[in-house]
């Protein structure tokens, strides 16, 4: 009889407390601070029903021992113990210190283009050949007049040395003579740059010129990237200039080609960017395998945060109440049986799905996983199986 009266009760409770479609659509607020009030009197309301509920069926399967106190099943995962480290990913850039315009030191008409874009070259190999006509035209007329003043000063010579003549006029013819043949040297040397070298090994990045177009001192013809020499640069937010120190490695991931890979801190900025707050960090990557260019975006995760020996736990373990706090469900006995009971705990950093836990656990809880939606304070759970995975903090 007792159970017939308190299950009637509980029907009427939660037919009282179930507003009609239309009243609950009325009874919404309008502006958003009444819909967050609203929610959290629900949630309240939701909370002291369930809690009701649970008492209700605590004192029927007390009352009635025909009735089975009923349980939920469960999963656990043990709280772990173990070094926890977070990082902060900051955007960054692939960059070339070695990307080397060529170009030529005379003006003259492209005859052949001996390197094409993407190709290899090493060190010291022809890139180009120049025309340079107009200097072999000079070169000509100045053999021209450099026999003209040889002639004359040999006739000058033979003269003073029989003493007939000025010194003046020897002194003159030689004067001559050696001046042109100095002016031939110049024109011989500037021949020599018909011919243009790759300065460094590496890719041919970019074709600016082609055959048959003109070359102009110090115009580039191409582009040489070193490969072997990539580096990637970040600006980093100055509230982390004492988590970044020369030499200490970081993970350079790329997103683009699904890398990563570790290296060492080469460079850290001397002076803070007063526009944007940051400082500039460089990572040398040596060799740019792996399809690595300049402009490829790459993520920098530098560690801001370690600690070891900590509590860690899974994020989505974590629960809120109400009010505000969090908590998590862990395996608690009474009277010989397994209830749930409530840890309440205080989060740090999260990484990767984990959180670090700096109040409220020791390591030693049987967290519930699985099944720990909708649970109430000392409700019988019964352990279906338990699991712990590892996450990783790399």
């Amino acid at each position: 009889m007792r159970y017939l009266s308190s299950i009637i009760l509980l029907a009427l409770l939660l037919a009282g407390c179930q507003p009609s479609a239309s009243e609950a659509t009325d009874e919404i607020p309008q502006d958003l601070a009444g819909k967050k009030a609203l929610l959290n009197t629900k949630r309240q309301e939701m909370k002291e029903l369930s809690d009701m509920i649970a008492q209700l069926e605590d004192q029927i399967a007390e009352e009635d021992p025909t009735v089975r106190k009923r349980t939920k099943l469960i999963t656990t995962v043990a709280a772990e113990q173990k070094d926890f480290s977070h990082f902060v990913e900051i955007q960054g850039a692939v960059k070339s210190d070695d990307l080397v315009d060529v170009t030529s030191e005379m003006a003259g008409r492209i005859l052949s283009l001996k390197a094409k874009e993407g190709q290899q070259v090493r060190k010291g190999q022809l890139i180009a050949e120049l025309d340079l006509e107009q200097l072999k035209k000079q070169m000509a007329e100045l053999q021209t007049s450099i026999d003209l003043a040889t002639t004359v000063y040999e006739r000058q010579k033979r003269l003073w040395d029989q003493n007939i003549g000025s010194e003046i006029q020897y002194l003159q013819a030689k004067s001559d003579k050696e001046r042109l043949e100095k002016s031939k040297e110049t024109l011989e040397f500037q021949l020599t740059k018909g011919k243009v070298y790759a300065p460094i090994s590496g890719v041919v990045e970019r074709e600016i010129l082609q055959s048959g177009e003109i070359a102009s001192p110090g115009m580039p013809i191409l582009q040489i990237l070193n490969t072997s020499k990539l580096k990637v640069v970040a600006d980093v937010p100055e509230n982390l200039l004492r988590s970044v120190k020369l030499g200490e490695t970081v993970t350079i991931q790329f997103p683009a080609l699904d890398q990563e890979r570790k290296a060492r801190v080469s460079r850290i900025g001397a002076t803070i960017d007063p526009a944007n707050r940051t400082f500039s960090v460089e990572v040398n990557l040596g060799s740019g395998g792996g399809g690595l260019k300049p402009n490829l975006l790459a993520n920098m995760m530098i560690e801001d945060y370690s600690v070891e020996n900590a509590v860690v736990i899974p994020l989505h373990l974590i629960q809120q109440e109400v009010g505000g706090k969090d908590f998590v469900f862990v395996v608690g006995d009474e009277e010989g049986e397994k209830v749930a009971k409530k840890a309440y705990v205080q989060m740090g950093y999260t990484y990767k799905g984990e959180v670090l836990i700096e109040q409220g656990l020791d390591g030693s809880e049987q967290l519930i996983a699985e099944g720990n939606r909708g649970l109430t304070e000392n409700a019988l759970i019964e352990l279906q199986g338990a699991s712990n995975p590892t996450v990783s903090n790399n």
